[in-house]
C-alpha cells in the first residue's frame, strides 16, 4: 500500500520549482478534509530556473501524470499515489523531466 496525494502534498519539479496549488476536478474523496488528486490532473509549476544551453530559458510550466494507482480510482479514474509518474513540460509542451512527489499525507493509502 501506497500514499495517496492530495491537495496538500507538496510536489516539485526536478529543477526545483514548484507544484502550485494542487488542485484536481475530485471533489468526492476526501482524505482528512483534502481532495485525493487524480491522473487527470494537470499542475502549475512555478519558479522553474531551468535553461537549455547556451543560455535560454524552458522553464517547466505544467505536471501532466502519467502512471496512477492500478486498483484505486474514483469513477474509473485512477488517483494519484507517492510513486505516481508525472511529466514536466514547457511551455512548448517539451517534456523537461519527471516531478518529484516531496511531501504526502500518510493516513490512506491506495495500490
Amino acid at each position: 500500500m501506497i500514499p495517496i496525494l492530495t491537495t496538500t502534498s507538496v510536489v516539485t519539479c526536478p529543477h526545483g520549482g514548484s507544484v502550485m496549488t494542487l488542485a484536481t476536478s475530485n471533489t468526492e474523496m476526501l482524505l482528512d478534509g483534502s481532495p485525493a488528486l487524480l491522473l487527470t490532473d494537470i499542475h502549475q509549476v512555478a519558479g522553474c530556473p531551468f535553461t537549455v544551453p547556451p543560455a535560454v530559458l524552458s522553464p517547466c510550466l505544467t505536471v501532466e501524470w502519467l502512471v496512477g494507482a492500478t486498483q484505486t480510482s474514483l469513477h474509473n479514474v485512477p488517483v494519484l499515489l507517492q510513486t505516481s509518474v508525472g511529466l514536466c513540460y514547457n511551455a512548448a509542451h517539451v517534456p523537461q523531466g519527471p516531478a518529484i512527489v516531496v511531501q504526502v499525507q500518510q493516513r490512506a493509502m491506495g495500490i
